[in-house]
């Protein structure tokens, strides 16, 4: 386990240390895993890895078990080919999103970054960011680092479980260690990406976690979506210098009140939300 206890530690170790981020947190896991910085490396790079391959290896004709979920991440990247509402890039995510969550839903290998069920956001934020901008392997393993760090922090003090925070713990968290790493990539400050986190989570506080049936397919594939765009307006946002007015461990503090507020119908057991709705029994497990 990375050795933070706070983003205000983790930035405030940093300076002292004179090091970027992405190195500091990376000899933070190499200490804490007894491993080398080449060995650290080398794992970090085979998880993106990953991300490309199960991104390459989507197939549209897919489906679920259920049947809820396939075939969407084809549609909007057709739909990009055309003149669209959100441009490119933002089309280019938001189809990325509906792949991997829809490879997730199908059983596919995916990455959980944090969780399988928001193992969309971060591929749907650093390889469309990829594909646009040209950022090469290198800049993209600093930016998973720069997000584990901070997703660290999160489930240390927070949560990235749904059956225990509800929905802003997985979407959310995704979308907080994103967001940082899209600050990273643009030549950001780590105050900016702790802003950039903070906002992140901020937008998505209080999400219920209601899986139609007890899966994670609806509404969960398409709330990589929304974790991933999130990210990007969070992260555009800390870039023009708006800061978080609420302190980012406070941020996070929130997060886990709010978690533990929420009722347990709202936590992944399917008995609420979207799940409760008559569509949703439709598929609710027969006793």
């Amino acid at each position: 386990m990375i050795d933070f206890t706070s983003i205000e530690q983790m930035l405030r170790d940093t300076e002292q240390a004179g090091l970027p981020l992405w190195k500091h947190i990376q000899l933070s896991d190499c200490h804490a895993q007894d491993i080398t910085p080449e060995s650290s490396w080398a794992r970090m790079s085979a998880m993106l890895e990953s991300m490309i391959q199960a991104d390459e290896g989507y197939r549209a004709e897919d489906r679920s078990h259920s049947g809820l979920v396939g075939g969407d991440g084809g549609k909007m990247a057709d739909y990009g080919r055309g003149d669209t509402l959100c441009g490119p890039l933002l089309t280019d995510v938001i189809a990325g999103a509906l792949r991997m969550g829809e490879c997730n839903a199908c059983m596919k290998r995916i990455v959980a970054a944090p969780t399988a069920g928001a193992c969309g956001v971060l591929p749907a934020v650093l390889l469309p960011y990829r594909r646009h901008f040209g950022a090469g392997e290198k800049a993209l393993v600093q930016a998973l680092y720069v997000a584990s760090g901070f997703g660290m922090i999160i489930a240390a003090r927070a949560s990235i479980s749904g059956a225990e925070g509800g929905c802003q713990a997985e979407i959310g968290s995704a979308a907080a260690m994103a967001a940082p790493a899209l600050v990273h990539l643009q030549g950001g400050s780590p105050e900016q990406m702790a802003d950039a986190c903070a906002m992140a989570v901020k937008n998505l506080l209080g999400l219920v976690c209601d899986p139609v049936g007890g899966l994670v397919e609806v509404p969960c594939v398409k709330r990589n979506v929304i974790g991933a765009m999130d990210a990007f307006s969070a992260a555009q946002m800390a870039l023009a210098g708006i800061k978080s007015r609420v302190p980012p461990d406070q941020v996070l503090d929130a997060m886990a009140e709010v978690g533990r507020s929420l009722p347990h119908t709202l936590r992944e057991t399917g008995k609420g939300g979207l799940a409760a709705t008559p569509f949703g029994m439709e598929y609710a497990p027969k006793d």
